[in-house]
């Protein structure tokens, strides 16, 4: 069954043209995975199919009453209410139709009532019995166990939770209502390995459409029986998982590398006879009529061969050998996060720092750099220690990154700014807009940019990995490989750190360890 048909949509922002006459079809029951490098229009793809924009041209037809899921960033769950009941909420068309057959059953019981109700009773029961009523409270809990929901506590109130919470309670709402279609973008960003692992469980099974952006390999090659890749303004569809699209991906840029290359030699053979026969007599008439095959040939576009960002670190100033010297360190606000640690990082060491959200590891790293206090014992940094730090949070959202990076470094020329954006993978154009217009990974490109010419011999990283695409992430990989200073790092994505870290700091087996002890 027909579900979603975009027929020949043409979008804009601004001048930037994101669609042009683009076409998608979305089946009952299809998994997809829909990719393409940072910027390209993924997510507004999906507000065009929501109703949140609108086409410049062309049409996007939905199935008459499609009941479509999407995580809403900003919702607001109101003051006072449980976690719990919250996820409730999933259920309140099911809920008021119990309470409808309750109150049937009151007036059931007056000899005089409507034989109507009987069957009003009966219709209401088959609804609830059909969409499993009865077992609501198993599927809560089900689902605040695999996303972590039950260790932040299902009693607990929602004006409480941090923003990564709330992205994990909308997640489980928006699960929990099993749309027709599920539209879900980077929804593994606030999640921990195990939680992403239950996910992959639950899409793979999933008996209706969805539409996943991602950036994470390992779950898009577990979850998408279809890609559709965003490239020249269109979308192009590849059957078979993330794997399989590569390969055919890769097999169609050879294709048309060598259509285009054959293309180029029998235009230039053509002017090449016209040239040179067109002013002879005896030839004329030939080169005319090569002259109107050439104009017929449809020109194919030259493979596109998009930039891939660059990232360079350098060290600026050899620190001391102990970089931070950890004594009885507790860190945490009301209470400690974990037990008291007692260690030395020291010069050229790269610790990935892994553990669930919330665990503490960006509080831990605030409290190396000195921004939050320790609850006891202290840390003290090494002689010449020049720490830079990639936090999570966003960046000022009226600023240009071209602004933005010329208040950071006043004494700079704008065109070296200018190249290390580009660099980066920050076009001319995206210079230029204020920073809330950029995707999430045209953000962190930025974000990068202006770290690389901060001096530093030590970078801490918390989540880099969050918004960038495949390529981007692996010029991050071979930045930080090849780093000569210090590096720590928080991630859950092992793909990204493994090969290269000298040791891994695993925040929830010391946890472990305490509650053994």
């Amino acid at each position: 069954m027909l579900l979603i048909e975009a027929s020949k949509v043409s979008f804009s922002y601004g001048d930037k043209r994101i669609f042009n006459e683009m076409n998608f079809r979305l089946m009952d029951g299809e998994h997809i995975a829909l990719v393409g490098h940072n910027g390209a229009g993924k997510s507004t793809f999906l507000k065009l199919v929501l109703g949140e924009l609108l086409p410049d041209s062309g049409q996007i037809n939905k199935r008459q009453e499609l009941k479509m899921g999407v995580i809403e960033q900003h919702l607001n769950f109101g003051h006072g209410k449980r976690v719990y009941e919250c996820l409730q909420d999933a259920f309140r068309e099911l809920f008021d139709a119990e309470r409808a057959m309750n109150d049937l059953a009151i007036k059931m019981q007056n000899p005089e009532a409507d034989p109507d109700f009987i069957d009003r009773y009966g219709k209401l029961q088959e609804l609830l019995m059909t969409h499993d009523f009865y077992t609501i409270d198993a599927q809560i809990h089900e689902m605040a166990d695999g996303l972590g929901l039950t260790a932040i506590g299902l009693d607990k109130d929602v004006s409480q939770l941090s923003g990564g919470q709330l992205t994990k309670l909308c997640l489980a709402k928006v699960l929990l209502e099993k749309p027709e279609v599920l539209l879900l973008d980077e929804p593994t960003n606030y999640l921990d390995v195990a939680h992403i692992d239950w996910l992959t469980q639950y899409l793979g099974v999933y008996p209706h459409a969805f539409i996943v952006i991602s950036h994470d390999r390992s779950f898009l090659n577990n979850i998408a029986k279809f890609v559709y890749h965003l490239e020249n303004q269109q979308l192009i569809r590849y059957v078979g998982n993330y794997q399989s699209y590569l390969a055919q991906h890769q097999a169609r840029l050879q294709q048309q590398e060598i259509a285009f290359r054959e293309q180029q030699k029998e235009i230039k053979k053509l002017e090449t006879y016209i040239q040179k026969n067109k002013v002879r007599t005896a030839t004329a008439k030939q080169a005319k009529s090569r002259e109107k095959q050439l104009e017929k040939i449809v020109r194919l576009a030259p493979p596109s061969k998009s930039k891939k960002p660059v990232f360079h670190f350098r060290v600026t100033g050899q620190p001391a050998r102990i970089i931070y010297d950890i004594e009885n360190l507790e860190i945490g606000y009301d209470r400690p996060l974990f037990p008291c640690m007692t260690t030395k990082i020291e010069r050229e060491e790269k610790i990935a720092i892994v553990g669930h959200n919330g665990i503490g590891k960006t509080t831990l790293l605030r409290t190396l750099l000195g921004l939050l206090k320790p609850i006891s014992g202290k840390v003290t940094a090494g002689d010449r220690v020049q720490p830079v730090y990639f936090a999570q949070l966003s960046e000022p959202a009226g600023q240009t990154p071209l602004d933005w990076m010329m208040s950071a470094f006043p004494h700079t020329h704008q065109k070296i700014l200018r190249q290390y954006l580009a660099q980066c993978g920050i076009s001319a154009e995206h210079m230029q807009q204020p920073m809330n217009t950029l995707s999430g990974g045209e953000e962190t490109k930025v974000r990068i940019a202006r770290l690389s010419l901060e001096k530093s011999n030590v970078l801490i990283f918390d989540e880099p990995t969050n918004h960038l695409d495949a390529s981007s992430k692996a010029s991050l990989k071979h930045a930080l490989a090849a780093y000569e200073g210090t590096v720590l790092i928080v991630s859950h994505e092992p793909d990204f750190y493994e090969q290269w870290i000298t040791g891994i700091w695993n925040i929830e087996a010391w946890s472990d360890r305490s509650t053994r002890s």
